[in-house]
């Protein structure tokens, strides 16, 4: 299950720039347990993918898990040995922008223990740093 937009408006975009905060996205909104981003950064859609695979295999189907993030920013490459100019690339991958803050990933319907495991898990497979965070009063 490959998560690329079924369509966008444009099939190539400008690089931009990460800069502060979270503005939204930034509180635990559906399940009891989940990891934030401690810095900005590029999250591609294997990434989340492993990611989600490594929860889902150490939770064995005990709780609900929500993806919290979409990549749909395209990262263009051009092909190896190739000259300057000529235009720019072709579409190699897709990627999450994240700020710090962010939620990528929540949890619920298992006990804080096996929560915490499966996102230690998924946090070794994305390439910001991220900590466990728990709803209100579920600490």
């Amino acid at each position: 299950m490959a998560l690329i937009p079924n369509r966008t408006k444009y099939r190539k975009v400008q690089k931009g720039r990460i800069r502060g905060k979270a503005k939204r996205g930034d509180f635990i909104a559906f399940g009891d347990y989940g990891i934030q981003t401690l810095e900005s950064g590029k999250i591609s859609a294997q990434q989340i993918e492993a990611a989600r695979i490594a929860i889902n295999r150490y939770l064995k189907r005990k709780g609900k898990v929500w993806i919290r993030i979409f990549p749909q920013k395209p990262i263009t490459k051009k092909p190896a040995e190739t000259r300057m100019g000529k235009g720019k690339g072709n579409v190699d991958h897709w990627v999450a922008v994240v700020r710090p803050g962010n939620i990528l990933f929540e949890v619920s319907g298992c006990p804080i223990g096996l929560a915490r495991e499966a996102m230690r898990l998924a946090d070794g497979k994305l390439s910001v740093r991220c900590r466990f965070v728990a709803k209100e009063g579920l600490e």
